[in-house]
């Protein structure tokens, strides 16, 4: 299978996703996570064997236990390693509003200091944001920041939080 490939510029030119057609295979899906990676180095971080995972690559099929052994290395749905379906990244677990509320509260408490986010609406900016980045995290583990940046300034203005079209304060490291 011949891939084409997308580029998100949102956070640098030369990160490129395959763009998979509907008929893609197990081991066409699995040549996508794997990318500019070697085998042996997936191989290693899926805890398989580099043989195994180069016979899932000439198109046999893993088991469930390996399948999932996979999909957790790449942080992708087992779902859409197995079918194509669902989306490619993991779904992030809900977040418990009340706990997290609870958590800021304390560590206002705890730092003397208090901290912006206890207002509801940025609550739902935090969370929605930390969603985003848990479901597009990319298969070697790291955060799309910048398209997560962009993705936190749309929903501010969703909720209200900052008149639309107006520019963020700029990127701030968080500690």
């Amino acid at each position: 299978m011949k891939s084409q490939h997308v580029t998100d510029d949102s956070y640098n030119s030369t990160n490129s996703l395959p763009l998979l057609p509907a008929d893609a295979t197990f081991a066409d899906r699995l040549r996508a996570l794997i990318g500019d990676s070697s085998v042996s180095a997936f191989a290693r971080k899926a805890g398989l064997g580099e043989g195994l995972i180069r016979r899932y690559l000439q198109g046999s099929e893993p088991g469930l236990g390996k399948a999932e052994q996979i999909s957790r290395a790449a942080n992708c749905s087992l779902e859409w390693l197995a079918t194509g379906a669902d989306f490619r990244h993991q779904n992030a677990e809900g977040v418990d509003m009340a706990a997290l509320e609870s958590a800021i509260r304390l560590a206002s408490i705890v730092l003397g200091t208090p901290m912006i986010v206890q207002e509801g609406k940025a609550m739902k900016l935090v969370v929605a944001t930390y969603q985003y980045l848990r479901a597009t995290r990319r298969p070697d583990g790291s955060l799309e920041e910048q398209s997560s940046q962009a993705f936190a300034e749309y929903v501010a203005e969703m909720c209200g939080l900052r008149p639309a079209g107006s520019e963020s304060g700029g990127r701030v490291n968080i500690v």
